[in-house]
């Protein structure tokens, strides 16, 4: 099969053909017919993921396709379904599983890291039964792709971690990929949401996705006091949806007493411990949380949000591009030239 690949960590990938793969007992094979191209897949070309232990690597997390080889012990899937799956999925026995908290597995398999992944014709999947998620034949592929780790690590943060409620205020620190997925879902929830970035693109693209106000974090001298001010109090709920100190600590002091803040973007290199306010978190109750990805039997909610046209995140995709256009996408990630994410739908 076709596949872009890298052989060193912070090296150009290149296009190769490798052996196509076979499925584990408990796993499937896909022909991949969409995957999105993610800042996660970045980390862990930079070397930032513990996961990747051996070289070369593919990566792609974000992935849809149709199961084309199934696993002698699988028993949900037969062949022929076209499907989706977390970018962390669970083993199904551990004791995060069986309490149906499988985005935290103790033993995950997540495409792209653990394993090879999307970038490429053909990727193998562990644990089938447990983690792939069949598609409503509204959903189009290059919108399920999109839903990979971004928009569902975007909807658990808002509606399950973040707990957001109709007429509260919810503030997104970061409008990229995951920041603007949390921007239409707080709107779909009811929520009245602030988008915070540099970028006036993105800002922009925040107030078309149903941002009720936005800051551009440059031209603000305090951006934690404005928001308070915008909200007469504070944001009952703030995301760091980028991942820095600066996003990080603006996400704690923006919020009004007892609110909740949710840790979404990755911290990475020196920023990877940030000192987090802790005066503020003590003497107005904050409450700090993390969210990562979205368990597969969660899904169905989302799903039909988007099936019904209440969600539409296929409005976030900004580039289709080719499996060979994907190594330079990958390698640009961290100039944050574009606005959306960019999908791979020719393979």
């Amino acid at each position: 099969m076709k596949a872009m690949l890298y052989h060193e960590f912070k090296q150009p990938l290149a296009l190769a053909t490798v052996a196509d793969p076979a499925p584990s007992p408990t796993g499937v094979v896909l022909k991949v017919t969409a995957c999105g191209i993610c800042r996660s897949d970045w980390h862990g070309w930079q070397g930032h993921d513990p996961d990747i232990k051996t070289l070369p690597h593919i990566p792609g997390h974000e992935l849809v396709g149709e199961v084309v080889a199934v696993g002698a012990e699988v028993r949900r899937w037969k062949g022929g379904e076209r499907v989706t799956v977390p970018f962390s999925g669970g083993c199904g026995t551990c004791p995060e599983c069986l309490s149906g908290n499988q985005q935290i597995c103790n033993r995950d398999f997540q495409p792209g890291f653990t394993g090879w992944g999307g970038f490429a014709e053909y990727v193998a999947l562990e644990y089938a039964d447990v983690n792939l998620v069949a598609l409503p034949p509204e959903i189009d592929d290059v919108t399920a792709a999109s839903l990979g780790c971004r928009f569902i690590t975007a909807f658990r943060a808002v509606v399950a971690q973040g707990r957001v409620a109709p007429g509260q205020w919810l503030a997104v620190h970061g409008c990229g990929g995951v920041g603007l997925s949390a921007i239409m879902i707080g709107r779909a929830m009811g929520a009245q949401v602030i988008g915070v970035d540099i970028n006036d693109h993105a800002l922009t693209l925040a107030q078309q996705l149903g941002a009720t106000l936005t800051l551009n974090a440059r031209a603000v001298a305090d951006v934690p006091t404005a928001i308070r001010d915008l909200t007469h109090g504070g944001a009952h709920v703030s995301l760091d949806a980028l991942g820095s100190v600066a996003t990080a600590q603006n996400s704690v002091l923006c919020l009004r007493k007892r609110g909740r803040h949710v840790q979404v973007g990755l911290l990475a290199g020196q920023d990877k411990n940030p000192p987090m306010p802790m005066g503020a978190v003590i003497g107005r109750e904050l409450t700090l949380v993390g969210s990562h990805g979205m368990q597969a039997h969660e899904y169905p909610t989302m799903l039909e949000m988007i099936a019904t046209g209440r969600l539409t995140p296929r409005q976030l995709v900004g580039r289709l591009v080719t499996l060979e256009e994907a190594g330079q996408v990958l390698v640009a990630m961290n100039e944050f030239q574009h606005v959306g994410m960019a999908v791979i739908d020719r393979f």
